[in-house]
């Protein structure tokens, strides 16, 4: 088979392939949309990255393309109902990314809670002056409520993470329910949480999730963690609710239009930015491509993994 590469990924992850397979990959970071156009017409599958939108021309230039296999456990960077209609699998990768990304929440949460970030911008200018027992006094996790919206697998490990540091676990998720946690109604997490981590994939019913009314409903002393993507929470009003010290702080690390981060919150301390970083480790990064090979592999063997549509 044919399979044509999006994004520039790690040549380790293309191990199990044997050499009957055609492997194509951008010289460059990654291949245009006008690229792909011209390139798929040739190729059975079409391995795409969770930051780089297939578009429907791509999908439909594709006349032997019979899966396109994401690199990420998102998808919305795909149409995933017209690749269904044109014939087409779109498969993710959800266990690669599973333990990376709840570590990644736990530490946003620690950095926002302990003011780490901002200690550390401002050491570097305030030096000696900013010392002191009773400065720069942080939020504590042991004994808090977090409340995880979203309890997949993600969701799950962070719980898991949570009680090595003695917090107290609920969850709101919009069906299932997880075993040896409360489950609430969204307002009643927002109301009751110390911590709030945000675990739900992108849709029409998530898209701004969070918004200026929920945001009012959470503590003065709240924190609000994002490593799910940004369109779930209302961006303008998470800034304007932080520089009101409305509530007590946040970290995100995926935003309303990547790489552009609304500019207020560039000029807050009580928000730690990082960019969409939560899978961002080499091991991780060849473990996705790995799984996304996988998912290929599976496909053509006629026992297909992780189709989304």
């Amino acid at each position: 088979m044919k399979i044509l590469v999006s994004y520039k990924i790690p040549a380790e992850s293309f191990a199990k392939l044997g050499k009957e397979h055609t492997v194509t990959m951008p010289e460059k970071e990654f291949f245009t949309t006008e690229e792909l156009e011209r390139l798929v017409p040739e190729y059975d599958v079409l391995l795409g990255m969770f930051t780089r939108p297939i578009e429907n021309s791509v999908i439909d230039a594709g006349t032997r393309l019979k899966l396109i296999s994401n690199f990420g456990v998102g998808y919305n960077n795909i149409d995933v109902k017209y690749a269904r209609a044109k014939g087409v699998a779109v498969c993710n990768t959800p266990k690669a990314v599973c333990f990376p990304t709840a570590e990644m929440a736990m530490g946003l949460m620690l950095s926002a809670a302990r003011r780490i970030t901002e200690c550390d911008r401002r050491l570097r200018v305030e030096k000696e002056s900013m010392w002191g027992v009773m400065n720069n006094l942080g939020l504590t996790l042991e004994g808090r409520t977090l409340g995880i919206i979203g309890m997949g697998n993600i969701g799950k490990t962070v719980a898991g993470m949570a009680k090595a540091f003695r917090m107290n676990v609920i969850y709101h998720n919009r069906k299932s329910s997880v075993e040896g946690y409360e489950k609430v109604d969204l307002d009643t997490l927002l109301r009751r949480s110390d911590y709030i981590s945000i675990h739900t994939p992108l849709n029409d019913s998530t898209r701004h999730l969070i918004g200026k009314r929920e945001l009012e409903l959470m503590k003065p002393t709240a924190i609000l963690v994002n490593t799910a993507r940004g369109p779930v929470v209302d961006e303008a009003a998470l800034a304007e609710c932080l520089r009101n010290r409305r509530i007590a702080g946040a970290a995100l690390d995926v935003f309303e239009a990547e790489p552009h981060i609304t500019e207020a919150l560039y000029g807050l301390d009580n928000v730690v930015l990082a960019p969409h970083n939560a899978t961002g480790t080499i091991d991780t990064r060849i473990a996705t491509g790995q799984e996304a090979v996988d998912n290929i592999l599976n496909f053509f063997n006629g026992t297909p993994t992780n189709v989304v549509n």
